[in-house]
């Protein structure tokens, strides 16, 4: 697996386990495949992980999810952020600087395109309370952790445990200092681990960390990908049928929507299938139409 990128070099752990780094490159033929943090990759050459020895990237396996993001939401060209994730830890201040539910709503629309379970992780709960900003998300089902410093870790480690998660957030919202309680040698970790970079840490380049096992445990216990603070979200790559797409429940309703239908209902979708379903369903058609406005919508978050 690779967990992390710098200057043509991929740090990669073979058969996923920390303890046996490897530095390599790409192999000639293939080209300018983009390979990311997150990605299997198939290594031929010298894998003994000795200092100044390179091996070959000669292969990426399929991908299971990524989490893309565009420029803005005018620029076509994707970047994979994070590949084979399987969940988004979406970190969000409740104070200083204040939430925002249009970062949130951008980042669930990814999580849910790109095939990540997102998670909402509310930090400095000292300042503000946490319970209004979550009721945003109630009706989406979205799971939400404390976890600001004076919070305990467990709810969140109980979340992170065995999975590869992506963690997302604005700069100054504490997700530097979250991933440093979660992983106390990160620091050390991101020169050991990924054998790139001459052991700098940097917020401007994503890398996975393997999450410590409790004292008296072996082994690591999943794995978090800590990626550089969002200055831009942008979702040019998506449409509205790729998210209602991801909501199976919603899917099959579509398809009896015209042609053009945004699915955002009265009066700019007035012959819009979804306003048929009742129930449980409504209730859901109401949250998810929230997440089409802000996919529909630049405005400043």
């Amino acid at each position: 697996m690779v967990v992390a990128v710098d200057r043509g070099r991929w740090g990669c752990v073979l058969d996923g386990d920390p303890t046996r780094p490897v530095v390599a490159m790409r192999a000639r033929e293939l080209g300018r495949t983009p390979i990311v943090v997150g990605d299997r990759v198939g290594i031929v050459g010298d894998t003994s992980g000795r200092t100044d020895t390179l091996a070959r990237i000669v292969r990426v396996e399929e991908r299971s999810t990524v989490l893309r993001r565009t420029a803005d939401d005018t620029d076509p060209y994707e970047r994979v952020v994070v590949a084979n994730a399987a969940q988004l830890l979406i970190v969000v201040a409740l104070a200083d600087p204040p939430p925002r539910t249009g970062f949130v709503e951008r980042a669930l629309v990814a999580a849910y395109v790109g095939g990540l379970s997102p998670i909402l992780c509310l930090t400095k709960g000292d300042l503000a309370d946490h319970a209004e900003f979550a009721a945003a998300f109630a009706d989406l089902d979205v799971p939400v952790v404390l976890a600001g410093q004076d919070d305990p870790l467990e709810p969140v480690r109980e979340v992170l445990d065995g999975q590869l998660t992506a963690l997302i957030g604005h700069s100054g919202v504490g997700k530097s200092t979250l991933v440093n309680r979660l992983v106390p040698d990160a620091f050390r970790a991101t020169g050991v681990v990924s054998g790139v970079g001459k052991g700098r840490h940097t917020s401007t380049q994503s890398v996975a960390l393997p999450l410590p096992a409790p004292d008296g445990e072996q082994g690591n216990r999943g794995w978090v990908v800590d990626t550089p603070g969002i200055r831009s979200f942008g979702l040019a790559h998506i449409s509205p049928d790729d998210v209602m797409g991801a909501f199976t429940d919603l899917a099959a309703a579509i398809e009896d929507c015209p042609r053009g239908c945004t699915h955002l209902g009265p009066p700019a979708d007035p012959e819009c299938a979804l306003d048929r379903l009742g129930g449980e369903a409504a209730r859901r058609v109401g949250a998810v139409r929230l997440l089409l406005v802000a996919l529909s919508t630049n405005e400043a978050w």
